[in-house]
Formats: structure tokens, sequence, C-alpha cells
């Protein structure tokens, strides 16, 4: 644990397995569905970045995607399926980031239940269009920065150790076991 961990008077850590890390990865991304979605991480060169909305998040903490079938981030997902998720909530909490596998389908059943009729931009013959695949991508680990009361707590905590020269801030981190 670094120094400033050590100097908090109350507990600040918590890792989190199965049911309770998938509760708390649906809370974040709640708060955010709009993430980071990387590929080629394990390659050794910088991997592959671009924003992606996160369309649902189910029980087990699977995370439910709508990409086109042509694009670079499935041809990367069909030669190597580890991806990683970066998520930011807001701008002093609500951080996560997600280790896991992406699996690709054209799933129509899915694909009817994730569908907004906004997508039609991207897949202009709509939900029936034949270049819409659904990622899913399953999550196996990760790590999140949280407030334990929300920002107005956090907030009024770090003004309070500003003025008395203690650490007392409001923040949950641990990791993640999917």
């Amino acid at each position: 644990m670094d120094s400033i961990n050590r100097q908090q008077p109350e507990q600040n850590h918590s890792d989190l397995q199965g049911t309770e890390a998938a509760k708390k990865l649906k809370e974040l991304v709640d708060k955010s569905a709009t993430c980071f979605f990387c590929t080629e991480i394990l390659t050794g060169k910088p991997f592959d970045t671009r924003p992606m909305a996160v369309q649902q998040v189910d029980d087990n903490g699977n995370c439910w995607f709508l990409s086109a079938t042509d694009s670079h981030k499935n041809a990367h997902i069909q030669a190597d399926p580890a991806v990683q998720l970066l998520f930011k909530g807001s701008e002093h909490s609500d951080f996560m980031t997600i280790y896991g596998h992406a699996t690709i389908s054209q799933d129509k059943a899915k694909i009817a239940e994730l569908w907004e009729p906004l997508f039609k931009t991207w897949f202009t013959e709509g939900e029936d269009d034949p270049r819409i695949s659904v990622i899913k991508v399953t999550p196996v680990e990760g790590y999140y920065w949280d407030t334990k009361h929300g920002q107005i707590v956090a907030f009024a905590k770090q003004l309070m150790g500003a003025v008395t020269g203690q650490t007392l801030d409001d923040s949950i981190e641990g990791k993640l076991e999917l």
C-alpha cells in the first residue's frame, strides 16, 4: 500500500469478487456507458483504442456492444480476443479498467434487444443491416476507483483534510475478479 493510502483513517480498499464485482461494474458503467475499447493489448506494440458505448451490462458483468462486421476492432478481436475497457464516470471518481475476452456474433435476437433508432446513423439498413455484429466482452479482472458516499461528501472530506492537515478523502478502490 502506498504512503497516501496508509494515512487514511478509514478503510479505503475493498477487493470484490463474483456477484459483488459484477454489481460494481454495472454501477460504474451506468454512470458512464462510454468507454475506451482497447484491442491488440498483448502484442507489445501500442494498442488500438476507440470510444465505444456499452449497450448493456448483464447480471454476470458481461458488456455488450454493437459493431460493424468489417471494423478494425472486429478484425483485431478475431486475431486476439484479449481486450481492455477504460471507463471514466466523472472528473473526480467512477474510474474503472476491465480486462476481458471478446467474442463476436450476429445473433439477431441480441441485435434486436440492443437496437436503438439512432444506430441507423451507422447501420443505414436499420436493425436488419447485414453489417451489424454483437461484441460480448466477458470480464476476467479489473480495478476500480470510486467514492464511498458520493462526490459532495468526498469534496467536504477533502476540504476538511486540507484545513486540518490530515488525509481525509472518501475514496474506495480495489480489484474486481469476475
